[in-house]
């Protein structure tokens, strides 16, 4: 009997040596279980063509074409290795050049007559402006009981995510070597889930997504696929969330009559139905003995803040510390002063005037000076802090706490996993956790990359708050509109407002170092220019259209005495104009700025733009946001910058921002762990089986928390979460 290799034998025993080689380079895979999971990409139909008229660039791609014309051309007039092969093969529609050389022209040549069908694969070149496949390797496909026949037997020819060294059609007669082992695949959903969902067992999904005949093989097989990817990982979320309500923690609730209570009578204005909603799910959670692990989105200008102050009153409340972690110094002052001023003397702990009730709250960060520095440390570790403001300087091992409670992380997705743990590690017994985030993340991303939080959302805009019109402003195409935008910053400051001009480059000595050392990108090179500089800006606005204004500048690159007395004097309405960077994206708070002008916007991603965007229209007065671009009207950065402009819904652009770029890029580099085992399923279009699978798990995970009844299902996730990938959920 020909043996079977098992799902875990290493390629080499099945494949040799050399082929093993390469897939493990290039693709990755090491196992027969790993290459029976590297699906088809899609799949060529037997009698069609692809299209020509659309491959992209610089990318390796395999096409299914008809020779059309094929010629020799002799060159240098000797014979040998001066001859060069042209083959042009079609579609039907469009066509596409080969080229072959020197001794490569003699197979080809015999081979590609016209007429012939032929699977290529090479990497799309342009030469001449026009494209072409530079040697490509190729795979006939004849019907006349030639070999390459039998190897695609069915009508539908399976195209896998190839590379220079392994085409696709020598990694599908890998997968034939292997396929038979499909047999033994251990199916890791519970056959009631399996049955009840009328789903494919897991061996015939592998052979029908492989070897498909139709393409309902295909949708079967990948309903299945999606199932088991989407459940294994839902089932880690799960199990993270279960053994999460088994640590233990201290209840945390506040005082009828206590400091909250005293902040809420002082408050000028009610809190939205949003607000109240979402405090009452923290509070609950800060009055149960385990940690609370909660996300809270809100659209930009929220109130996102007020909800996470309240919460860390209510922790001090009850006699523990709440720390607040900020991604940027900017952003930590900010908070540290929104803070001082919402709480007024209830800041004022242990100092004369103080109120009764009131604690301290103090700023930490990497640059404050060694006195003031050890006076915060000294604030922290007796507990007469009661709230801690800080950057990731929080996280030093000198930082002691006397009895932290409550952690808030801001901009989650600007910390890495293992500072968050770090700061979590500093309670006695796990501190409960609030992270937020103003980048709206659509429902099915968070329930992928942040599984293991509670959700909630803030989608109201507190009362007084103004709506926010948009407009692009095509300098190149009408420069007249940019001079009308310089105007409208002009009238917003004489009716008493101020405005923001956000450039993406800052334009010192040290970017002048690296640009000169760089090379153009292709983008740079279309454009003929470097982005635009504050620096710069700054300089020709305060000469020119915006002479006489009070205009100051505002970079990462400063010093944060001076970002500090900048962002002062600019909230104190002591400057017209602040020229910046993207250091004021997230956070900062000036209800009196009205208007911001942001240059070569379609520089920015679309959460940026929407993110920067939300400063402005803060207060009673109606905000204005020009997006100024050079790029032409048909041009893709021109329509993303359209979508921006019509739409002030973060959770309709995060959207958008998801179909425009490559899922990996949104879900980011700490999630890779989770997201490189993501093969068939797609975040956005694949929402209900998400959904549904989180249900599921959910469900399980209750009744049989260690999965003692489902070992196919262990099995799986042991795959899944390796050593590494486990150590990541686990400090989620």
């Amino acid at each position: 009997m020909e043996h079977v290799p098992a799902l875990d034998e290493p390629l080499k025993k099945s494949l040799g040596p050399a082929t093993a080689k390469v897939m493990a380079e290039a693709l990755d895979l090491h196992t027969v279980g790993d290459l029976l999971h590297h699906y088809p990409r899609r799949y060529a139909e037997r009698g069609e063509l692809t299209t020509l008229s659309d491959l992209p660039l610089d990318e390796h791609v395999t096409v299914v074409a008809q020779v059309a014309d094929a010629r020799v051309h002799t060159f240098n007039g000797a014979k040998g290795r001066s001859q060069r092969l042209e083959v042009t093969i079609t579609d039907g529609y469009g066509r596409l050049q080969l080229v072959f050389f020197g001794k490569g022209v003699h197979k080809p040549h015999h081979d590609l007559v016209p007429g012939t069908r032929a699977m290529f694969s090479g990497k799309v070149s342009l030469f001449n402006r026009r494209l072409q496949l530079a040697h490509p390797a190729y795979e006939l496909l004849r019907g006349d009981g030639d070999v390459a026949v039998d190897t695609w037997a069915g009508a539908l020819i399976p195209i896998y995510p190839a590379t220079t060294k392994l085409e696709s059609w020598k990694i599908a007669k890998a997968v034939d070597a292997v396929l038979p082992s499909a047999a033994d695949a251990v199916d890791p959903l519970p056959e009631a889930l399996r049955e009840g969902r009328g789903l494919a067992e897991l061996p015939d999904a592998l052979r029908l997504i492989h070897r498909p005949r139709t393409k309902a093989d295909v949708a079967a097989a990948r309903e299945r696929l999606k199932w088991d990817e989407a459940f294994v990982l839902q089932v880690a979320l799960a199990r993270r969330r279960h053994a999460d309500t088994q640590l233990p923690a201290v209840p945390r609730r506040p005082a009828a009559d206590g400091l909250l209570a005293a902040f809420d009578a002082r408050l000028p204005f009610t809190l939205t139905d949003g607000q109240l909603k979402v405090s009452k799910e923290i509070f609950d959670d800060l009055a149960t003995d385990h940690p609370m692990h909660r996300l809270l989105q809100g659209e930009v200008g929220s109130g996102k803040t007020m909800v996470a102050l309240r919460a860390m009153l209510a922790v001090v409340d009850a006699g523990g510390q709440a720390a607040m972690l900020a991604p940027t110094e900017v952003l930590a002052q900010q908070h540290h002063r929104s803070v001082v001023e919402m709480m007024g003397e209830l800041a004022e702990g242990g100092m004369l005037g103080g109120a009764e009730r009131a604690t301290k709250v103090v700023l930490l960060t990497g640059s404050m000076g060694a006195a003031a520095r050890r006076h915060a440390l000294l604030d922290l570790v007796t507990g007469e802090a009661g709230i801690v403001i800080g950057t990731h300087a929080l996280i030093e091992d000198k930082v002691k706490f006397h009895d932290l409670g409550l952690v808030v992380v801001d901009e989650q997705h600007r910390f890495g996993v293992e500072q968050r743990d770090a700061l979590r590690g500093k309670g006695k017994q796990p501190p409960h956790l609030l992270v937020m985030t103003a980048t709206p993340i659509p429902r099915t991303v968070a329930m992928t990359v942040f599984g293991d939080l509670e959700t909630s959302v803030l989608d109201q805009l507190p009362a007084g708050r103004s709506p926010i019109a948009s407009h692009v402003v095509p300098a190149a195409d009408k420069p007249h509109f940019l001079a009308r935008a310089w105007e409208r910053v002009r009238e917003e400051v004489e009716g008493g407002h101020q405005a923001y001009v956000v450039c993406p480059r800052i334009g010192d000595e040290e970017d002048r170092k690296k640009a000169a050392k760089g090379k153009p990108t292709a983008e740079d090179e279309a454009e003929k220019r470097p982005p635009l500089a504050v620096l710069d800006v700054a300089e020709k606005l305060g000469a020119g259209p915006l002479s006489g204004l009070r205009i100051a500048v505002l970079h990462g690159r400063m010093h944060p005495d001076d970002k500090d007395e900048v962002m002062r004097r600019f909230a104190a309405g002591e400057l017209d104009v602040l020229v910046a960077t993207t250091v004021i994206e997230v956070g900062v708070n000036v209800p009196n700025a009205t208007a911001m002008v942001i240059m070569d916007a379609d520089r920015f991603g679309v959460s940026q733009l929407h993110q920067l965007r939300g400063r402005v229209g803060r207060g009673s007065a109606p905000g204005l946001c020009l997006l100024v671009t050079e790029m032409p009207e048909a041009s893709p950065a021109r329509q993303r910058l359209g979508a921006v402009a019509a739409t002030l819904d973060g959770f309709e652009l995060s959207r958008i921002d998801l179909e425009q770029r490559r899922e990996g890029d949104v879900l980011g580099q700490a999630q890779s762990g989770v997201r490189s085992s993501l093969r068939v399923l797609a975040v956005i279009e694949d929402e209900e089986v998400i959904g549904a699978a989180r249900e599921e798990a959910t469900a399980l995970v209750l009744a049989d928390p260690e999965l003692d009844a489902h070992p196919g299902l262990r099995t799986a996730l042991d795959a899944l979460l390796s050593e590494e990938r486990e150590e990541y959920l686990e400090k989620g």
